[in-house]
């Protein structure tokens, strides 16, 4: 998720090639906040940033390269944002908690980003390694978090990547049907999105207890 603090469009004569990566990541990161994947486009992005419809292929193939590369900024992001979550938790149980928070909370900020993340667009992760990195950086945060759960007796034995993907799963597709506005009125009751996905988390820790 590249920065919004940062101004995209340059002034005439004040444009370094050193940043024009990062332009157009945030042009295109703009363009699809707004009007999602089928309105980025390597010349919108070029017009966006202030520089000639040209530039971009110094960095970008096409259109699918460009949205790879937001993606994997994204998952980038996202890791980067459960990390932080699980490091001020209190313990594994806290951490699971504050995964799904985290995790919620990102789809309900930029829903257009998260489509991209995890959609159609950017399928073929044998063409961008990068973007598959990145995705399984982020899904490592949440195997480590149930192993230390399984070390502190918190959640049952057993394979915690199974266990992960089982978490995982349930948050995701949580945070799709919020995206998609179909629990507009659970997640009002609970008092948001963060407050629901607590709830949720909650829900997976009583299916994994120790028996």
């Amino acid at each position: 998720m590249p920065s919004s603090k940062r101004r995209v469009s340059k002034q005439p004569g004040k444009f370094h090639h050193g940043d024009l990566r990062w332009a157009l990541l945030e042009a295109a990161s703009r363009l699809l906040d707004q009007h999602g994947p089928l309105g980025v486009g390597l010349r919108a992005a070029a017009r966006l940033a202030g520089v000639s419809q040209t530039a971009p292929y110094r960095h970008f193939a096409d259109k699918e390269a460009l949205l790879a590369a937001v993606a994997e900024q994204g998952l980038t992001d996202l890791g980067d944002r459960l990390r932080a979550a699980v490091a001020g938790a209190g313990d594994p149980l806290a951490a699971l908690r504050a995964i799904a928070r985290t995790y919620v909370t990102a789809a309900k900020e930029r829903p257009q980003l998260f489509r991209l993340m995890f959609g159609p667009e950017v399928a073929d992760k044998v063409r961008y390694p990068a973007v598959r990195d990145a995705g399984e950086r982020a899904f490592d945060v949440v195997v480590a978090t149930l192993a230390a759960a399984q070390r502190a007796g918190q959640v049952r034995e057993g394979d915690p990547v199974e266990q992960a993907v089982a978490h995982w799963s349930a948050v995701h597709g949580f945070a799709s049907l919020i995206v998609d506005g179909r629990l507009s009125g659970q997640v009002e009751r609970a008092g948001g999105v963060a407050e629901l996905g607590e709830r949720l988390a909650d829900l997976l820790r009583w299916g994994m207890a120790p028996r």
